[in-house]
């Protein structure tokens, strides 16, 4: 049954979405366990493809129902792959003389979820977008597959290499492809609903990475200190986009004509909001990075001091640019916010756990604080103006 303005997200789509929280708290894993850039690297390249995967079924569910007739069984059928893909993240990269059946189960699965898909979509569409839909799917699928299953013959670099080609493709794909197609959004609150949801679903993932970092680390003032230094920095996340951009964006995205809807909908929730995930999976690796060395009276050392200053810089950029994009309202403050929080990281990597989780959280609610009293003085200030 296809979807109508106004429809909003089905508890299966909830339910769908846990297969990717598991992948994101794998991935964290993954750069810890690492411990270098190559293990960020890698993660990102895994996120990019649980990311696409993961877009593709929410553009499914906004033109037809997730939770009614086949539909339904094709979303079940994509969440049993996507927690393969989850489950054998960990070992995706190892190399072929170690562990060769774990690289072909993770392609096999995430292949499985994108075939599905592209049938599923096809079928959905309307009988004019029906080609361009398979055509799009296959020129993405075919060519990134090809990469994919080259680079875990070949291990090492060039697996590294070739599967961060992999997942550029698709994006290059969608957008050629869908720049002269009559996409639609089937109901704009379903589609800025979802996307909010894979947020706070996210942002879930570094309250996750609070628990991970101070799991086997004896109880202690410090650790009491970190963990609400960590969550004040999980609030602040969820304050910058819930609070002060959701449903702004909302409302900017229905007030746009229908093309436009579509190709601002692509851009500024399928390609933007992965920046803005990626950097939460990020910043969620620094606080985790940081927890685990509370007790320590060690300088917190460049990995996590970069994983925390960059997540949040990039979060903070990120959300700048889709306000723009999407709201059409510049936010100066918040990208020279993210910038600053950037340079912070060489002085993070000098501090303690402790230091460093405060220093991180008092610029960012510091910083959003003042952007909101510096957004509703230009409000009030239009208002009377306007009077």
């Amino acid at each position: 049954m296809p979807t109508h303005e106004g429809d909003r997200v089905t508890t299966l789509e909830l339910f769908f979405d846990l297969a990717f929280v598991f992948a994101f708290t794998q991935l964290s894993r993954l750069m810890a366990e690492h411990h270098d850039l190559i293990g960020v690297v890698q993660a990102m390249t895994i996120l990019a493809l649980l990311w696409w995967t993961w877009n593709s079924y929410g553009w499914l569910a906004n033109l037809a129902h997730a939770d009614r007739g086949w539909v339904g069984a094709v979303m079940l059928a994509a969440m049993g792959s996507v927690v393969v893909v989850g489950v054998t993240a960990m070992h995706a990269y190892r190399a072929l003389e170690d562990d060769l059946f774990a690289p072909f189960v993770f392609l096999g699965a995430y292949l499985a979820a994108r075939i599905i898909h592209a049938v599923s979509f096809a079928a959905v569409s309307t009988p004019e977008l029906r080609r361009q839909a398979f055509t799009t799917s296959a020129l993405a699928i075919i060519p990134s597959g090809a990469l994919l299953v080259a680079g875990a013959f070949l291990g090492g670099g060039w697996q590294v290499g070739l599967w961060a080609a992999a997942a550029a493709v698709e994006p290059v794909v969608t957008q050629r492809m869908s720049a002269s197609a009559d996409w639609r959004v089937g109901s704009t609150a379903h589609f800025t609903e979802r996307h909010g949801l894979i947020v706070i679903l996210a942002i879930g993932e570094s309250i996750i990475a609070i628990g991970t970092g101070v799991a086997s680390v004896p109880m202690s003032g410090g650790i009491l200190a970190g963990i609400a230094l960590a969550l004040t920095i999980a609030a602040a996340l969820w304050w910058a986009y819930f609070r002060q951009l959701a449903e702004e964006a909302e409302q900017a995205l229905i007030a746009r004509a229908a093309p436009e809807r579509a190709h601002t909908a692509r851009d500024g929730y399928t390609y933007l909001h992965l920046a803005i995930v990626a950097s939460i999976v990020v910043t969620a690796l620094g606080v985790e990075e940081s927890l685990a060395r509370i007790a320590s009276h060690e300088p917190l050392g460049w990995l996590a001091a970069s994983a925390l200053a960059v997540g949040l810089a990039g979060y903070l950029g990120s959300t700048a640019w889709f306000s723009r994009m999407v709201a059409s309202r510049a936010r100066p403050f918040r990208a020279f916010l993210g910038a600053g929080v950037a340079a912070t990281a060489p002085l993070l990597a000098t501090l303690t756990a402790v230091p460093a989780l405060g220093t991180a959280a008092g610029l960012l609610v510091a910083g959003l604080i003042a952007e909101a009293l510096v957004g509703r003085r230009g409000a009030r200030t239009r208002s009377t103006t306007s009077g």
